[in-house]
């Protein structure tokens, strides 16, 4: 078998916040995770682990398996001021009967948060090639008070990339 060879950037990587880190310490952006699917796509598997809600209305890279990693709850939180989400207990169970360990998996979600936990966890699970996608499908959010965006993601992230991404559904990504 063929060593795979990661595509990168030549950009210095930025530091990451906490919640974007995982214990592999495997990271990709956007165009990267892109990069190096279509140089491998049999081997490189591109995951969301956002909800069945963002992946139909937001849209999702054409060539993505939907496995959430939370389920989104239909109970407000008051304390909080939220709809919370809770893990989905088929998880693992759905990954194992997709992925095989050696399989290079690079996980997206809406920013990187919850592709990091999702890699944490595959990582538990045996798996050793887990990258998060850190800028995830929207991207980050602009950060100035005098921008008309402030505190909409318009910073990097897949579709902000210009990265090909679809609203169409191909039912075998969606087990």
């Amino acid at each position: 078998m063929n060593p795979i060879t990661i595509i990168y950037d030549q950009e210095p990587k930025a530091e990451l916040i906490k919640e974007k880190q995982t214990a592999l310490g495997l990271y990709v952006t956007s165009k990267e995770a892109y990069a190096n699917w279509k140089a491998n796509p049999e081997k490189v598997k591109i995951l969301d682990v956002r909800t069945l809600e963002e992946y139909l209305f937001i849209g999702h890279p054409a060539m993505a398996w939907l496995v959430p990693l939370a389920l989104q709850s239909y109970e407000w939180d008051a304390e909080k001021k939220e709809f919370p989400m809770k893990i989905n207990p088929e998880f693992l169970k759905i990954i194992k009967t997709l992925f095989d360990p050696s399989d290079i998996i690079m996980a997206t979600c809406r920013s990187g948060g919850r592709s990091a936990m999702a890699a944490n966890l595959l990582a538990q699970a045996g798996y050793k090639n887990v990258y998060n996608i850190t800028d995830g499908i929207e991207g980050d959010t602009v950060n100035d008070p005098q921008s008309l965006f402030n505190g909409q993601r318009m910073v990097n992230g897949w579709k902000n990339s210009g990265l090909p991404w679809t609203y169409s559904i191909d039912p075998k990504l969606i087990p």
